[in-house]
Order: structure tokens, then C-alpha cells, then sequence
């Protein structure tokens, strides 16, 4: 299959692209920024540049990768979200389903984030009692920033020309998997590893596993149709246990991993207090057959074997 790539100089495409071609398929990346896996080095803003990659390469598949992230919104204005992962987002969806284009599935990589609104953000402040319990039903999405917005805008867009076109579309909420330090590390008393260790068990799923979500979306998207996944490690909580975790999360830990303060001491690790969210994937492991390979119970294993005990 000929396949493009947008946002193929970042983080995610540095896994999935390799992996990608040595299945055997044909991969052109398209991205701002000049990188090794990138073959076309312009912004998915520029619709002149998207058409002509999808006509010239023949593209089949198209994973939208690319756009401008969570720590650009203190960098960039709203209306360069807008541009770039709005009407970019609309660029590629009209070209890909435009009069002799040949793409027959498109995979939209988005966020868990568009999901958060500012009442969830605040509700240990707030004084909430219980941790909220997320999946794709929740219905009522009120994301509080520029990015969460234009996200949202995004998988409106590839509803709508699915739904006007039938192009397959499966659009990835894709939780936390960047390398760097949480934009609210000055707000949080554990390292940047500790800290990611303990996102395993809510909010937290590594590259790798990522890009397999994408490589599975890209397969199944004709028999899927149309359909919206979290993406995150499976987490090891039930809804019965969102009111403890709001109150006291380490409790919640100790009785599903009995070791983890053990193996957590000998590193001067802690764990979080509280914890006011838990992401459910399991929609995509019972409709997409995707689930991550690493969970915070392999996360435990790994510190373990480390340490050398």
C-alpha cells in the first residue's frame, strides 16, 4: 500500500514509519520540519502540497499525524491551530476523497486531551469526591484550550466527510506517549520517570505501542467504516474504584500490586496521591483487536529486573 504520513519528523512517526516499510509499504512523509523519514517538507495547511502528494504517490492510506501539539499553545496563536489542524485536517479529507484519488482509509491521530474540560482539570481542587471514569461515551466534550478545540473541530471534519463520502476513518485518542517532562512538571513533587511510570496505570501508553495502534487502524479501517478509540494502556481500575482513587491512590495501587511500594522505595519513588482520571480503552481491544502491550504491571517487571532482585 502507498501510504502518507503527516507529522514525519515527529516522535510518533519515528517508530511507525520504519515499521511501516519493512511490512512492504510504500511510505511519503509530509512535515514542517526536515527529518529522515520526511520526503516532503511543507505544511498540510498548504493544500496545493497535500493534493499533489496524494495524486503523485497514488497514496491508499493516510495517517494524519501531524499537527500542532499541547506545548505549542504557548508558543503559537490560536489562529495557527486553526490553519494547520483544522483546515489542514480538511485539506487532506477533501483531496483523499476528491474525483480519482485512490486513498480508500484514513487514520486521524487525536487526543484524550480535547476531552478534559476545565471542570474535570480542577476537580480535586474543586473538591470532587470520586476520579472521572473516561471512555467514548462521554457525549458532552468541552476541551479548554486552542488545541483540545481544534482537535475536536478535526474529528468533526472526518465524521462529517465520511458520512457525505463513506471514506473509512478511525480516528486514534491517543493518551499521553511524548518523551517530555508533563507541561505542569512544576506542579508535580515526582521526577519525570517517576512521574510517567505512574501515568502507566491511567493515562500513559509508550510509542510503540501507538504506532501498533495505527498500524491496526490502518488494516481494519474498511471493516470498521467509521469509529473514535481511546488509546492507552489498559488500566487495572474499575469505575467502583474512582472514589478511592480521589481520596487516596496508593491504597487503590497496593491492593492490584502488592510489590509496587517495595520496588517504588528502592528507586526513592512515590505514587501519586490522588488520581482524577482514568482513561478506559477497552472499546478498541473489543472492536479494533488493539491492546497496548505494556501496562503498568510490565512497567514494575522492567524496574524490577533493573534493580537486579
Amino acid at each position: 500500500m502507498n501510504i502518507l504520513v503527516t507529522g514525519s519528523s515527529g516522535w510518533l512517526a519515528q517508530d511507525l514509519i520504519p515499521r511501516l516499510k519493512r511490512a512492504g509499504h510504500t511510505v511519503v512523509g509530509l512535515d514542517v520540519l526536515a527529518g529522515p523519514h520526511t520526503d516532503i517538507v511543507d505544511t498540510v495547511a498548504n493544500r496545493d502540497t497535500v493534493r499533489k502528494a496524494i495524486r503523485d504517490h497514488r497514496i491508499q492510506g493516510i495517517v494524519h499525524a501531524g499537527g500542532l501539539h499541547k506545548p505549542q499553545v504557548a508558543t503559537h496563536d490560536a489562529t495557527r491551530f486553526i490553519e494547520t489542524n483544522v483546515q489542514g485536517t480538511l485539506n487532506l479529507l477533501q483531496e483523499a476523497t476528491a474525483r480519482g484519488s485512490t486513498v480508500d482509509r484514513f487514520v486521524f491521530t487525536s487526543t484524550t486531551s480535547l476531552m478534559i474540560s476545565q471542570e474535570i482539570r480542577d476537580a480535586h481542587r474543586r473538591g470532587a469526591d470520586r476520579a472521572f471514569w473516561i471512555d467514548e461515551e462521554m457525549t458532552t466534550l468541552e476541551p479548554r484550550n486552542i488545541y483540545g478545540v481544534s482537535k475536536l473541530s478535526a474529528e468533526h471534519l472526518c465524521r462529517m466527510v465520511h458520512e457525505a463520502s463513506g471514506l473509512p476513518t478511525v480516528i486514534l485518542r491517543t493518551s499521553r506517549f511524548f518523551p517530555e517532562e508533563d507541561d505542569m512538571a512544576h506542579e508535580i513533587i515526582q521526577s519525570s520517570a517517576n512521574t510517567k511510570a505512574n501515568e502507566f496505570l491511567f493515562r500513559r501508553l509508550t510509542v510503540h505501542d501507538a504506532a501498533s495502534a495505527h498500524i491496526v487502524a490502518l488494516d481494519r479501517a474498511p471493516q470498521i467504516g467509521f469509529d473514535t478509540f481511546i488509546i492507552s494502556a489498559l488500566t487495572p481500575f474499575s469505575p467502583d474504584d474512582c472514589e478511592q482513587l480521589m481520596e487516596y491512590a496508593p491504597l487503590v495501587v497496593h491492593r492490584y500490586f502488592p510489590r509496587y511500594r517495595e520496588i517504588y522505595a528502592r528507586r526513592g519513588w512515590t505514587m501519586f496521591d490522588y488520581i482524577d482520571r482514568v482513561y478506559d480503552s477497552n472499546k478498541a481491544m473489543r472492536r479494533m483487536g488493539f491492546v497496548c502491550q505494556t501496562d503498568f504491571g510490565d512497567i514494575l517487571t522492567q524496574l524490577d529486573r533493573e534493580d537486579g532482585i
